[in-house]
């Protein structure tokens, strides 16, 4: 049996190219879901899905970046699959089939790579990120809440909560600005 997964990062991203691709294969089942994929900590339908192979099945995936972005999380899917007697193949990356000493080298060399690839995008953002800020570029997002208001509303004789309830924001909002204008 050929079982399949699905992830896509965010809720406004769509499933149906990777659902059309694991039918194409003849995929009894797909488990899909709306989750990150830095981690596999929260991910249920990948733990619902490894749970349902059976001794033989075979989990795929369509690309590598859908199952795992990690190393180590990628070679404890593995783990647990080779456990259970499951195989693992990717669609988009042909060579990966775990049933295989060729494919569990590729996996891991192509899991190394992807790792790497995310760790170098990290530093590029950061990298510009910085970049910008030295610039007076990027400043951040704008304030949402109007903190010449609340110096009014407080040089009028409002407390704190009175100020928070008109303004609909947290109280809590209103003591942090307070104390950023009081050590300004």
């Amino acid at each position: 049996m050929i079982v399949g997964y699905a992830r896509v990062s965010s809720s406004g991203q769509n499933l149906d190219v990777q659902h059309e691709q694991l039918a194409a294969v003849g995929c009894d089942k797909v488990f899909s879901e709306k989750r990150s994929g830095r981690t596999t900590d929260g991910r249920d339908a990948l733990a619902d899905a490894i749970d349902f192979v059976r001794e033989g099945d075979f989990l795929a995936v369509t690309r590598l970046d859908r199952l795992a972005r990690s190393v180590i999380d990628l070679h404890q899917i593995v783990i647990q699959l080779a456990a259970k007697g499951c195989g693992l193949r990717v669609l988009q990356q042909s060579g990966i089939d775990t049933t295989t000493s060729t494919g569990k080298l590729t996996l891991s060399i192509l899991g190394a790579v992807a790792e790497f690839e995310t760790d170098i995008r990290k530093e590029r953002q950061r990298d510009g990120i910085d970049r910008a800020k030295a610039n007076g570029v990027y400043r951040g997002r704008k304030p949402s809440i109007d903190t010449a208001r609340i110096e009014t509303l407080m040089a009028a004789g409002m407390t704190p909560a009175a100020i928070a309830r008109e303004m609909g924001i947290g109280r809590a909002s209103v003591y942090r600005l307070i104390g950023a204008t009081a050590s300004a």
